[in-house]
């Protein structure tokens, strides 16, 4: 995955809306995070791994593929917005394969963050993120087709009054 280039992107999206929007001195942390939590539900509610008590199964891997990558537009524009880069660990620890435990650690972790605002928090809201994206089947590639393919349909948004 090119965080690079992929940080490049969300930063060029960020102003785009910054500008447009005329929040250039607002500090957007607390919402950014907030946006975080709910994409976090959003893809969630997609993979219907909490939901016991029914029997319909996930939306196809699509759908939740590009949930997903809204989750990453929010971490990274989290990451630009403090200055911290993420990092892509080289390995996970699978410590945790259910995806409802992955999930509720990384409600925790976002908390974490909130909290301390520190680059460690930063790191392992990001790492548990990409590990959670390993749990539901995506590679690398996956990630950085979808998030380019979703960071196009932000900028067409912007443009039709989103």
């Amino acid at each position: 995955m090119n965080i690079a280039k992929l940080m490049d992107m969300q930063a060029a999206l960020d102003k785009h809306i910054e500008t447009k929007h005329d929040l250039g001195a607002e500090n957007l942390v607390e919402r950014k995070i907030l946006a975080l939590l709910v994409e976090l539900g959003e893809l969630a509610n997609e993979t219907r791994c909490f939901k016991f008590w029914s029997l319909k199964g996930p939306s196809d891997k699509e759908t939740i593929l590009a949930e997903y990558v809204d989750g990453i537009h929010f971490i990274l524009s989290l990451g630009i917005e403090k200055g911290f880069v993420p990092k892509v660990p080289s390995a996970f620890k699978m410590g945790h394969v259910d995806l409802t435990a992955q999930f509720t650690l990384i409600y925790g972790y976002i908390n974490e963050f909130r909290v301390q605002l520190t680059e460690s928090s930063f790191q392992k809201v990001f790492a548990e993120y990409l590990h959670l994206g390993e749990l539901l089947g995506f590679s690398a590639e996956d990630v950085e087709n979808a998030y380019v393919t979703k960071n196009e349909v932000n900028y067409e948004r912007q443009k039709q009054g989103y």
